[in-house]
């Protein structure tokens, strides 16, 4: 299938993505400031670029770059990777799982969304945060679905939402996308259908793929910036990803997606126990906070700590 266009929701001028942007004629508060990030080698999106919008990762896309997608949960962790060049930030419903401590991302509610959502913008100068939209905010109607982003967004300062589900929302994602909220949408394997898919299951595999094309397709058509897919077979996104104009994130969808996106406690090896194939450790954090915090102990039972140094 050819690539689509791009939906009018989502079109920009050429003045957008050709000229740099402009100060805020309102202000931008009190103590923002311009952000280059640590690596700026590294990164698809240019160091003079000092806030990631989403037509920078459609630019990407055009150009064949790729750009990296991490999620985060509180200010520092935040601030650590929009320093390190990451351009897109998650404020993921896995936090129900990865800082919560539940079994699954269902749990999680709105207003706990919110508070984790504020604390990343807080860390957050450069990186494009983006905040996923919890089970039971936004399935009964568009309505709620708009009330629900309009709060992550006037409440947690987030700049766009992630949603789960194929083309049976496009009519959702346009109502949306015409209300001024950015939608990055998610197809594949979605993790608050886990009851309904039977588990954690590989998704568009065989004759399924098409129908995840086609759901990709009306969603972009529908407004949506980006399009995310998870566990999908590798054939499967690279098909999804040629027929779409928007960047695609892949989270154990092969290579072919725009960028990737982890979980940035599995990413950094905070996590143990059964760990997805698609991830990759890129540090083993678990291990380094273990042998800090033996060491704090031993010094305080020892008498070793607080010493001079450390005493008024």
């Amino acid at each position: 299938m050819a690539p689509t266009s791009t939906p009018d929701s989502t079109a920009k001028p050429s003045s957008v993505t050709d000229s740099a942007e402009l100060a805020a004629p309102y202000g931008n508060g009190a103590t923002s400031t311009a952000h280059t990030p640590a690596h700026p080698a590294s990164t698809a999106i240019p160091a003079s670029v000092h806030k990631v919008r989403t037509h920078h990762l459609l630019a990407a896309k055009r150009a064949g770059e790729k750009f990296a997608m991490l999620t985060a949960y509180d200010q520092y962790t935040a601030q650590i990777f929009d320093e390190a060049g990451i351009e897109v930030l998650l404020v993921g419903d896995s936090a129900s799982n990865n800082v919560l401590g539940n079994e699954t991302s269902l749990p999680i509610t709105l207003d706990e969304m919110i508070i984790f959502s504020r604390a990343v913008t807080a860390g957050t100068k450069r990186a494009l945060v983006v905040a996923d939209l919890p089970f039971g905010s936004y399935e009964q109607s568009p309505e709620q679905a708009i009330a629900s982003s309009v709060r992550l967004m006037k409440e947690g300062l987030v700049h766009a939402v992630k949603m789960e589900g194929g083309a049976y929302y496009a009519p959702t994602v346009k109502a949306m996308t015409q209300a001024g909220i950015p939608v990055m949408a998610h197809i594949g394997f979605t993790p608050q259908s886990e009851h309904m898919l039977g588990g954690y299951r590989v998704q568009g595999r065989g004759e399924m793929a098409q129908a995840m094309v086609d759901d990709a397709v009306a969603l972009v058509d529908a407004g949506a910036f980006a399009v995310l897919m998870e566990m999908v077979p590798a054939d499967t996104a690279a098909a999804v990803d040629a027929a779409i104009a928007v960047p695609t994130v892949g989270i154990g969808a092969g290579n072919s997606t725009t960028a990737q996106v982890l979980v940035w406690q599995d990413m950094a090896g905070l996590r143990t126990g059964r760990i997805a194939k698609f991830v990759k450790q890129y540090a083993q954090m678990r291990t380094v906070l273990s042998d800090a915090a033996a060491e704090f102990a031993d010094e305080v039972r020892s008498g070793t700590f607080p010493g001079p140094e450390h005493t008024f």
